[in-house]
């Protein structure tokens, strides 16, 4: 219960940050954050396989169109400023947290006995590739190609408009320079 409200919280916070965050590729960084936690959240609740695809599609995907979206959009403006260097700020708050991450996993590794699987457990819980457990694959497939199927086909079309939208506007607004036309000037003779 506390690893859902501190996901939770995590969760609210990535969410405001994106929505108020000055600069778009910091908007970008907080729905990556916001992207992650919701993938964890879903392997809190035994789904692994919708957590994979939280992170391979949303992640890997969409936000990644986000990125080029950003990137076309502000091209044609100025240079970017490189400004400074900021790795060497950052490298003892990530050893820290990293610290932090693997003390945290060792410490629920060791304070959890493995129990073993009983058939009023699995009945309970399912397994990850039972056909009719939370979070497996068979399920996640019935619903949305049954009772989510046009949301989903929106959303697609939706995600289609937005990509044709970006390259009409990252088009270049001049129109295509022809060649000149070879004009018939007569030659001057070599040798005169």
């Amino acid at each position: 219960m506390i690893v859902f409200w501190i996901l939770a919280l995590f969760l609210i916070g990535t969410g405001v940050f994106t929505i108020t965050a000055q600069k778009p590729v910091h908007s970008v960084v907080g729905l990556l954050g916001n992207f992650i936690a919701l993938a964890i959240m879903y392997l809190t609740l035994n789904a692994e396989f919708l957590a994979v695809i939280q992170i391979v599609v949303y992640s890997g995907a969409i936000l990644i169109l986000f990125v080029f979206v950003i990137a076309l959009l502000s091209s044609g403006v100025k240079p970017f400023d490189v400004g400074p260097d900021r790795m060497p700020k950052i490298l003892w708050p990530a050893i820290l947290l990293g610290i932090i991450a693997l003390g945290t996993i060792v410490s629920s590794l060791l304070r959890t006995t493995a129990a073993p699987v009983t058939s009023s457990t699995r009945a309970l819980y399912g397994q990850t590739g039972d056909a009719n457990a939370f979070g497996s694959v068979t399920d996640f497939g019935t619903a949305l190609f049954t009772s989510n199927l046009l949301p989903f086909e929106i959303t697609a079309l939706i995600l289609m408009v937005a990509v044709i939208g970006v390259v009409l506007i990252a088009g270049d607004d001049a129109p295509a320079r022809t060649k000149p036309k070879a004009r018939n000037i007569p030659r001057e003779p070599i040798a005169r």
